[in-house]
């Protein structure tokens, strides 16, 4: 793993919430063919400087710098919630605990 590595940032036009970190200059036809089918057309986002130390919002430099060095790049989902799941059969704020 380099101690810091120029990458390029872009999100799904699938699913919303969902980025991918690559080396900048990555061509796509290198990464998994599977992954291209789920990730739809990648819109650019951001170009950074990813060091260990860099912090981002959901991971930090240090696993996407490895993610890239194992697999060529860092595959960022949207999180899960709970609030998906509303129980209908009691009031707001009434729920069991």
């Amino acid at each position: 793993m380099k101690d810091r590595e120029f990458v390029s940032v872009f999100r799904s036009s699938k699913k919303s919430d969902t980025y991918i970190f690559v080396r900048r200059g990555q061509k796509w036809d290198e990464l998994p063919e599977s992954l291209n089918a789920i990730f739809g057309n990648p819109i650019h986002s951001m170009d950074l400087v990813m060091t260990p130390d860099r912090k981002l919002s959901r991971t930090t430099g240090e696993q996407v710098l490895k993610a890239i060095a194992d697999k060529d790049f860092f595959l960022q989902m949207p999180q899960e919630q709970d609030a998906y799941v509303i129980d209908f059969r009691t009031k707001p704020g009434l729920r069991d605990s």
